[in-house]
């Protein structure tokens, strides 16, 4: 039996209180769900600024009607210092997810994307710090690796930041250091490979791009590739994530505080791979995907490969992705195609 398997078995018998930032976003309403499906107490904080209340009626839909009980929602900004407070009173463990995502994003607005991910982020640390949580683990960035070439990307070798968002990142990581240092706060930063998944919006700008190319596709529109298509990520499904967090807010291994972990599979798949693979799974799904792909411009900011070395997070946190991306892909399709309208 993994790790995570174990913990699976052992949560719902010993329930604590858990806070999700960003409840209402993509991977906060993950998290929301697997929670309270294991019966645990949940405190959600949204500012609805990139999160929905569909998400968070979604989740109700999903679970029963006494585990939707121990939800309690905070409307609220982590901008704010009191929001913080308040959501962090008789907290156990914290899940910071809240954050502008986006490296466009940041490009077009880093003053914004600073006063989020960066003053919100140590807002959530005070906060957090006072509250005397049990543990407090956040939402870092593979942008982290900025400029660095080498591949796989490994914990401790970094780049230069290309982004303001990736900036901010990596701000969070030093802040956090700083904290455990200074005031003895331990904490777990986890580095995110595109992830993707039920519930990630595909609309707007800075739309992700699995969410954006799958609702292209159902719609009969067209489908833009940054580059030659053979820019390559790893793409890492929802439930990956979800896991890495539970197992990093229940570590009690002193050596794994501190510390902060690549969340992905360990696989590269370049854009007209991906582009193929949705294809084809949207067809198994019955839906008739003709589009052809528009190359135009690399995208600003944007690094040209990025693949995870996971080693670190497996032997530290006992992860142990269980999704690559074509079982990612198609567990998500029947919900895009669900909640996408032709």
């Amino acid at each position: 039996m993994t790790r995570y398997e174990e913990l699976l078995q052992s949560l719902p018998k010993d329930p604590k209180v858990w806070l999700v930032t960003g409840v209402a976003g993509f991977i906060g309403s993950n998290l929301l769900e697997t929670l309270l499906k294991l019966d645990q107490t949940v405190v959600g904080l949204d500012n609805f600024a990139t999160g929905y209340q569909r998400n968070l009626d979604e989740v109700q839909s999903l679970v029963t009607p006494a585990q939707w009980q121990r939800f309690r929602f905070i409307e609220g900004d982590i901008r704010n210092l009191e929001d913080c407070r308040k959501a962090c009173e008789g907290v156990n463990y914290v899940l910071h997810q809240a954050a502008l995502g986006s490296v466009p994003r940041s490009i077009n607005d880093p003053i914004t994307t600073n006063a989020t991910n960066i003053d919100g982020f140590l807002n959530m640390l005070v906060a957090a710090r006072d509250a005397k949580v049990d543990s407090f683990t956040y939402a870092a960035s593979s942008s982290t690796y900025g400029d660095h070439p080498g591949l796989p990307k490994v914990e401790d070798v970094i780049g230069k930041p290309l982004s303001p968002y990736a900036v901010t990142k990596y701000v969070n990581e030093l802040y956090a250091d700083v904290f455990a240092k200074t005031y003895g706060f331990n904490s777990i930063g986890l580095r995110y490979f595109n992830v993707f998944g039920k519930r990630q919006d595909p609309d707007g700008a800075y739309a992700a791009v699995i969410p954006k190319w799958t609702a292209a596709m159902i719609k009969s529109d067209d489908i833009f590739i940054n580059g030659d298509g053979e820019t390559s990520r790893d793409f890492c499904y929802i439930d990956n994530t979800v896991q890495a967090n539970l197992l990093a807010g229940t570590t009690r291994a002193q050596g794994a505080l501190n510390q902060v972990y690549n969340v992905a599979v360990g696989d590269r798949t370049t854009l007209n791979q991906l582009f193929s693979a949705i294809q084809k799974s949207l067809q198994t799904n019955n839906v008739n995907a003709g589009n052809n792909a528009h190359y135009r411009d690399f995208r600003p900011g944007d690094v040209r490969h990025s693949q995870a070395d996971v080693g670190k997070a497996q032997k530290l946190l006992g992860y142990d992705p269980r999704y690559d991306i074509a079982a990612g892909i198609d567990l998500a399709m029947p919900w895009y195609v669900a909640n996408t309208s032709e």
